[in-house]
């Protein structure tokens, strides 16, 4: 009984809070054409998809005119370095900003978590003025508050805020600091580096490695194996593949576009491989749990083990086990003949009573073999949800979600929670 109860009121907050986690920071900025620069920026760097999977999480957003100055004859992969110091993790709206403990605080962002960012230098400055001015700047020694609140835009209470500043946050070197571009990467190097070099060797041995260079312009993004997935136990032996099929395999390890991890966290269809084509789909599917990522391939899952490199528009990550797609390994034993009937004398008549009419009969398959265990392709479920923006007025904070969802959801949850109280 203690169990079911617990189990439902899991289940019940569960639930609630799903109301409240999905939101689309692009639908929440489509009203505002004010910061539809800020807003671009987001969707090409792919940040757009890092704030949708997190929970609770503050964008800091400037208008048109102040972003277009500094960022201008900035390539994207630092655009996206500035970008990421205005996403703050964690949920700051008007009261909470004047609220702040001893007047001043430094709040992690999300240019913190990609592991570019020395010293303080991936932390916001957050300050509360006399006069009821806010400030924000760096959090690096000897950095200005050279920003100031001015409204809050949109929001959902305790998971997003959109508030808008009146000028970008540029900590030093940020802009100065040389980008890594994707055109000047060494793929096989970096993968060495990485401890993938059994799969260097074979791209280049194959000559899939151009293949890679070639797609690196309009955006490519590698799992590579580790050299320990070479040697897991299951692992099939590649010399028995046609020259064609290995190139087939190598070429799944890779997709056409940049695709960091937010956006592998957030996307609910298959997705398209560089082997994608007239051979069969060769997609792959993507689950999350916290921070990690499974890839599926049909076949069997593949844990995100590591970011190797994530320089705009290219991505490279390390995986646990090697991607094996379900048209080169997915083809089960054909099943063995059926035995040949044998006559037999006709039997004696049994005293036993007939079986019923409604007993059923023995399965025709019993005698078969079982087929290979293979993992059961993940299905596309549908989109989670979206949030929608709502016009609201300066200073003010507005909900976005779907109407519909809500009232679904939240009877589903309020039905969990009044089963508790019936036991």
């Amino acid at each position: 009984m203690a169990a079911s109860k617990s189990l439902l009121l899991f289940l019940a907050f569960a639930t609630a809070a799903a109301i409240v986690s999905a939101h689309n920071i692009t639908d929440m900025l489509k009203d505002y054409p004010e910061y539809s620069d800020f807003s671009n920026y987001l969707q090409q760097t792919r940040l757009a998809d890092e704030i949708n999977s997190r929970q609770t999480i503050t964008v800091l957003v400037v208008s048109n005119g102040a972003l277009s100055p500094v960022v201008a004859k900035h390539p994207l992969s630092v655009i996206k370095n500035l970008l990421s110091l205005h996403i703050v993790l964690d949920y700051y709206d008007p009261a909470k900003l004047h609220k702040i403990s001893n007047g001043t605080t430094l709040s992690t962002t999300l240019y913190q978590t990609t592991g570019h960012a020395p010293g303080n230098l991936g932390f916001v400055n957050i300050t509360d003025l006399q006069g009821g001015k806010v400030a924000f700047g760096s959090a690096a020694p000897g950095s200005k508050l050279e920003s100031s609140y001015t409204k809050s835009v949109v929001s959902i209470p305790y998971n997003i805020s959109v508030i808008e500043i009146s000028a970008p946050i540029v900590a030093s070197g940020i802009l100065t600091a040389p980008a890594p571009s994707a055109s000047d990467v060494n793929i096989t190097a970096a993968l060495e580096k990485a401890g993938c070099k059994t799969f260097a060797s074979l791209i280049v041995s194959n000559g899939v490695i151009k293949t890679y260079e070639s797609a690196v312009e309009k955006g490519l993004t590698i799992f590579a194996p580790n050299d320990e997935a070479f040697k897991a136990d299951g692992v099939p032996d590649l010399s028995k593949l046609t020259n064609a099929e290995v190139v087939s395999l190598l070429l799944y390890h890779a997709l056409p576009g940049y695709t960091p991890i937010g956006a592998l966290k957030t996307t609910k269809d298959p997705i398209d491989t560089l082997a994608t084509g007239s051979a069969g789909k060769f997609d792959i599917t993507t689950t999350t749990a916290g921070d990690a990522v499974t890839l599926h391939t049909g076949i069997g899952p593949s844990r995100i083990a590591d970011t190797v490199l994530d320089a705009t528009p290219l991505a490279i990550f390390s995986v646990d086990s090697l991607l094996l797609p379900s048209e080169l390994f997915g083809k089960s034993p054909s099943p063995a003949p059926a035995p040949e009937p044998v006559s037999s004398p006709s039997p004696t008549p049994s005293l036993a009573p007939s079986p019923s009419p409604s007993a059923k009969a023995p399965s025709p398959f019993a005698a078969s073999p079982p087929a290979p265990p293979s993992e059961t392709p993940e299905g596309s479920p549908a989109n989670a949800p979206t949030a929608e923006a709502q016009t609201s007025t300066p200073g003010s904070s507005a909900v976005h979600v779907k109407g519909s969802v809500i009232v679904v959801v939240a009877a589903i949850a309020t039905t969990m929670i009044s089963s508790l109280f019936l036991y």
